[in-house]
């Protein structure tokens, strides 16, 4: 579902889009959207933030390669790209310098951020799809269209949810049987994957994906 789309919105209060950091996407209230970002993408706005770097440092294993009287000026972008380089960290003081280098994703006590809500959100609609009936009932029908419809209202992530309402409005849901519902739903997303760079699901795959597991038996 999640598809990042950043949008320029201009408020007195709001960063300016050279200040904002590559990957972070403004909400229609014209400030950073945290739903809307990748966390690896999310920047602390304040170095209280950067006291989780040596506890995530800790649980992984890592011990701080620099001292933090070193930690100023250039010598801390310095240890910035030697980190980077070397697959090492930085010290706590170092890091309230020089933004951290974030995780791929929240810690599990943490709330999920757009890529996350994306995974669960097409997880639940093509497992959904995979159980709906091959032939609904006219309730059956009408509940499934208006799940579908409310996820444009609905959806935490604004610009994913825009974005999927103007795909919905292009291509109707197809509610009549299992078969066109998951393939409908296969399609849609699809198109984000295309959007995101990433390569296409092959359609004809849904059951095996979503419902009855590979042939080889790995799944039961």
């Amino acid at each position: 579902m999640a598809v990042e789309n950043p949008t320029s919105s201009s408020s007195a209060s709001a960063p300016s889009k050279s200040a904002m950091p590559p990957g972070m996407v403004m909400g229609p209230d014209g400030k950073p959207c945290k739903i809307c970002t990748a966390f690896r993408n999310w920047s602390p706005r304040t170095t209280n933030h950067t006291e989780a770097v040596p506890d995530y440092n800790k649980r992984k294993g890592h011990t701080p390669t620099t001292s933090p009287s070193k930690a100023s000026g250039g010598n801390s972008a310095a240890a910035m790209m030697a980190a980077f380089a070397t697959g090492g960290t930085m010290s706590t003081a170092q890091a309230t310098v020089a933004a951290p280098e974030r995780t791929l994703e929240p810690p599990p006590d943490c709330p999920p951020d757009v890529e996350q809500l994306g995974r669960a959100t097409w997880t639940f609609l093509h497992t959904t799809a995979a159980y709906y009936p091959e032939k609904p009932t006219p309730t059956q029908r009408v509940n499934m269209l208006s799940l579908i419809r409310s996820l444009p209202m609905l959806y935490p992530c604004t610009s994913c949810a825009t974005d999927f309402g103007e795909d919905v409005s292009k291509n109707p849901p197809d509610v009549s049987s299992r078969e066109r519902l998951s393939k409908w739903l296969c399609e849609r997303h699809n198109e984000v994957n295309q959007k995101l760079g990433k390569e296409k699901f092959d359609c004809v795959k849904v059951d095996e994906r979503w419902r009855d597991g590979p042939p080889d038996g790995r799944c039961d």
